[in-house]
């Protein structure tokens, strides 16, 4: 069983992987350093929105496979299935995104004219391999590194030590946000339709890195104490806050100090994925003739990559776990079923079939040594992106069906409900209930925001692609996940009612008695500060309390 700090550790380790370091460069080239920060809150509040509606679901009815079993319930049986085997897929290709990744870092090199252009001690800058270990420490210790990160780039911006202007990456000739968009044909489009289209591409670049929020949820059936913890309700919104403030002030700070037309993070291509030399955490000390950060940054982003692609392993065999529970799920056919129940076993609370097959994918990772394979990696990335976005939608899709069946349940309308009219089953699915588990305020609106954004999000995440000379193999990166979508449930459809569309029903249950609605049982709720004495703030009663309400949300 998990207690609520090994969840923290484990979703924040999970966001914390290549997207943070690879990706900004190219954010902050796309948009220019102060829209990049704008562009990390924008994806963040997207994903937090959905990962809330995930939260609340799970707080109230901790199921295994919840990103599984909520569409299933509130939306239809073959769109449940459909996002369990989306978010499987999503999570194998990160896995071996990961490890591709690593390699990448491996073979860092940064170019020498440049190291002498900018006036850097050393002709040469290598790797120097320095590797870390300890689970639980894997969080700590990346949210440390990141802060750490945020105060050198401060520093570096105090000292100028090449007595540039402060700010002078957003003064000209540089700025606030770039000019133009360079188009893959060599067109350099200006004006609000180009910023918007940048805008748009940079946010589909923030996405990668903060995937990892719905891991939270994934944990809810091994959660330890969850009545007296809230780890979900907790957990959702501590990790939300953490790594939307971190990444904002990370990209913030080291926008300082890198200007958006550094050559290194130039990036016209539609997608792809850098090396440890494009990594502008990287590029910030060698501007500034640092010797030993760029390397110690680069051997960082080596470990988080490993310790994010071990977490995506946990989610990935999980979830497969949870399908392996259905049969409904798999065909028929008698070895696919014993293949299923091999899946489904456990050992000591570990499906341990489950995690060494989706495992199997990771050997994806040697298209590393493909010539290609920046852009290999970039596209196995969007893939993956537009995967769990999709699947994200569905959960806030399914987050407005369960929103209005607890309402009709806390009102004795739901006829389905045993004993409907009894006060304290009705109270059960009060989200105004003072134990109800988890409720963020106008979570129904932040559930049509989650929607709206994942669906415009995965329909123009590839609007690049469509610029002449048209690349298929970007266009299929980008709405490959659509096209598995499609045929899954299609597939199902067909499983549950014949081959005739016409005869294609929806089916979902709203089930909302099995497991038994969850209750909150601390008081004070956890997480909320409840003071003593209201007029006399400063008592040793009020600290103490104080003191305990802060330990909750740092710890």
């Amino acid at each position: 069983m998990l207690s609520e700090r090994h969840v923290n550790m484990m979703s924040f380790s999970q966001c914390i992987g290549i997207g943070l370091f690879l990706q900004t460069g190219r954010v902050i080239y796309l948009v220019g350093p102060g829209l990049a920060t704008i562009c990390y809150v924008l994806a963040g509040t997207v994903l937090w929105s959905a990962a809330a509606c995930l939260g609340e679901m799970a707080a109230l009815f901790p199921v295994k496979g919840p990103i599984i079993e909520f569409p299933r319930r509130f939306l239809d049986e073959s769109l449940g299935y459909s996002a369990g085997w989306m978010a499987w897929f999503s999570w194998i290709i990160l896995i071996s995104a990961e490890l591709m990744a690593i390699t990448h870092m491996f073979q860092f090199e940064y170019p020498p004219e440049l190291l002498a252009e900018a006036g850097y001690p050393d002709t040469e800058l290598k790797l120097l391999p320095n590797l870390g270990r300890a689970e639980y420490a894997f969080g700590l210790i990346k949210m440390l590194f990141i802060i750490m990160m945020i105060i050198f780039n401060i520093a570096l911006q105090i000292q100028r030590p090449l007595g540039q202007d402060s700010m002078w990456t957003y003064n000209d000739p540089y700025g606030f946000k770039s000019d133009n968009i360079t188009l893959p044909n060599g067109y350099v489009a200006t004006g609000g339709g180009a910023e918007l289209g940048a805008v748009w591409d940079a946010l589909n670049s923030c996405l990668f890195g903060l995937i990892g929020f719905e891991t939270i949820a994934i944990t809810a059936a091994e959660n330890r104490d969850l009545r007296t913890e809230e780890t979900i309700r907790i957990g959702t919104r501590k990790i939300a806050l953490r790594i939307i403030l971190l990444y904002t002030l990370a990209t913030f700070t080291v926008g300082l100090n890198v200007p958006y037309t550094y050559p290194l993070i130039v990036d016209t291509k539609v997608i792809s994925f850098g090396y440890g030399q494009n990594c502008v955490f990287v590029i910030a000390p060698v501007i500034n003739r640092l010797r030993g950060w760029p390397s110690f940054v680069n051997d960082f982003v080596i470990f988080s990559a490993t310790t994010a692609g071990a977490n995506g392993l946990y989610n990935a065999s999980r979830t497969l776990h949870a399908l392996a529970s259905i049969p409904e799920v798999w065909p028929e056919f008698a070895p696919v079923q014993s293949l299923r129940r091999r899946l489904e076993r456990t050992s000591y609370g570990v499906p341990h079939a489950a995690v060494f097959f989706s495992a199997a994918f990771g050997m994806l990772g040697f298209l590393a040594s493909n010539p290609d394979s920046e852009l290999i990696l970039g596209r196995m990335v969007r893939t993956c992106v537009t995967s769990l976005m999709i699947t994200y939608g569905l959960l806030a899709a399914s987050f407005l069906s369960f929103f209005r069946s607890i309402k009709a349940a806390a009102e004795g309308l739901d006829e389905n409900i045993d004993n409907k009219d009894d006060p304290e089953v009705r109270q059960l699915y009060d989200r105004n209930h003072p134990q109800y588990p988890y409720r963020s305020h106008a979570q129904w609106l932040r559930a049509s925001y989650a929607l709206f954004g994942c669906v415009v999000l995965v329909l123009f995440n590839g609007w690049r692609t469509f610029v002449s000379p048209m690349s298929v193999s970007d266009f299929v990166a980008c709405y490959i996940a659509i096209i598995i979508l499609i045929a899954i449930v299609t597939l199902y459809q067909i499983k549950f009612w014949g081959w005739n569309p016409l005869k294609w029903q929806r089916r979902a249950t709203n089930e909302l008695q099995i497991p038994r609605p969850e209750i909150a049982t601390s008081v004070p709720r956890r997480g909320e500060l409840a003071l003593v004495d209201t007029d006399n703030l400063f008592i040793r009663e009020n600290m103490k309390l104080f003191g305990r309400w802060l330990v909750v949300w740092l710890k």
